[in-house]
């Protein structure tokens, strides 16, 4: 079997640590025993660029023991915990995944899983995906997954100009997923990052969130609920008005940047904080993102303009400008959760990855009969990983009675 990772020592505590995500993942450990009974991925060959993490490497199991062979690489140079691909190169789960890995190892692995000839491909980002249509054109694809808000951006953008050239579950779109994933996971998780790294007290801090979508309400939630004073910078009319009515103040970048004393970045664009705003920065600012990739800062612009640069803290790097004030970057600017933290817990990774097992399942049915467009998970099945959730917590679902859903379903009754 061949593989590249950082250090196959490190496989015992890998696997106690996967072991632990594993117990906080009951939906996907319910699907996983339907998966072993009914094989629903024999002869599946599945290659996957993931952040290898804890929760990814419970799904790669999933997915084996529905029958498929599995090959993973990472979606990210700095979201790979090296103890977990260890342990699963020594679970016979090939992994091409070095945390720290430079652009060209990153490409070299991506590569590496394509080689295997992959029928399903599990994207976190776009990146494997679109290799396969600028490299890898005549390599035939039953279909793809597609983890991330940004990702899906770039897979819109491929169906809009005509040239994706394979179905692909937005699985990020899904109800399961982001309403929970992307609110609750980025919102906690992107604050342990910055806690991990800098230890700072939110409380009485004013934090600058970019972006109010699903991941910028959770991040901007979360502060507020640590005491923060938030303010949000948005572009869509709508979402600025969703958080001036959540309680967050709304304003420009411009007028934010010399108020914040940390900025957080969720919007999967590029320069949201650039040079004209670090010039209006207070000393100590942390800059931190949380967006897939590490272009939402403009980390150029601001090396051009320091005097010094030097490693403060683990995952923390501190930039010195001419007048003395001093900018704090978290995790080089790259995705501040799993740069700097260990990522989404478990628990809500539990249905973001039931989703994702559930659209191979879907798309080795379906896929060969469908177009090239970007789809969304049916929502049976949607409803079906919340369903298993609420029952794995405890909770009790209302059923309708008949008379109930003939009142629903009919336009006759009226007061």
């Amino acid at each position: 079997m061949d593989y590249d990772i950082a250090d196959p020592s490190l496989a015992e505590l890998g696997g106690r640590r996967i072991e632990w995500a594993g117990r906080r993942m009951p939906v996907l450990a319910n699907i996983r025993e339907r998966f072993e009974a009914d094989q629903p991925l024999a002869g599946i060959t599945i290659g996957a660029c993931m952040h290898v993490t804890t929760e990814t490497a419970n799904l790669m199991t999933v997915l084996r023991a529905g029958g498929a062979a599995v090959t993973l690489c990472a979606s990210n140079p700095l979201s790979t915990q090296d103890d977990v691909a260890a342990a699963l190169v020594a679970d016979g789960v090939p992994v091409y995944a070095v945390r720290g890995e430079d652009s060209e190892t990153f490409y070299r692995h991506i590569n590496a899983v394509l080689d295997t000839r992959p029928d399903l491909v599990f994207d976190d980002g776009c990146d494997m995906t679109t290799v396969l249509h600028e490299e890898r054109a005549d390599q035939p694809v039953i279909g793809g997954m597609e983890e991330t808000t940004t990702g899906v951006i770039r897979l819109r953008a491929m169906e809009n100009e005509g040239v994706l050239r394979f179905p692909v579950v937005a699985v990020n779109d899904s109800d399961t997923k982001h309403l929970f994933d992307n609110r609750h996971g980025t919102g906690q998780s992107s604050l342990d990052g910055i806690l991990r790294s800098a230890n700072v007290l939110f409380a009485g801090r004013t934090v600058v969130v970019g972006g109010y979508g699903d991941c910028g309400l959770g991040i901007a939630n979360r502060a507020d609920g640590l005491g923060a004073k938030v303010i949000v910078v948005e572009s869509d009319p709508v979402r600025a008005l969703s958080a001036a009515m959540d309680g967050h103040q709304v304003m420009t970048s411009h007028d934010a940047a010399p108020l914040g004393d940390v900025f957080i970045t969720a919007t999967g664009d590029i320069h949201v904080f650039r040079a004209e705003h670090f010039e209006a920065m207070k000393d100590s600012v942390i800059l931190a993102n949380a967006g897939h990739f590490d272009v939402e800062l403009d980390l150029k612009a601001l090396g051009e303009m320091a005097v010094g640069y030097r490693e403060l803290r683990d995952n923390l790097g501190e930039y010195t400008l001419p007048d003395g004030r001093r900018i704090l970057v978290v995790a080089e600017g790259r995705l501040v959760n799993l740069g700097a933290a260990e990522g989404h817990p478990a628990d809500v990774m539990d249905m973001s990855f039931a989703d994702q097992a559930l659209a191979a399942e879907w798309l080795t049915v379906n896929g060969a009969s469908l177009d090239a467009k970007v789809y969304v998970l049916p929502k049976e099945l949607d409803d079906q990983v919340a369903t298993l959730k609420l029952e794995s917590m405890g909770c009790g679902l209302e059923q309708l009675t008949d008379e109930q859903v003939a009142y629903l379903n009919s336009w006759q009754h009226g007061t």
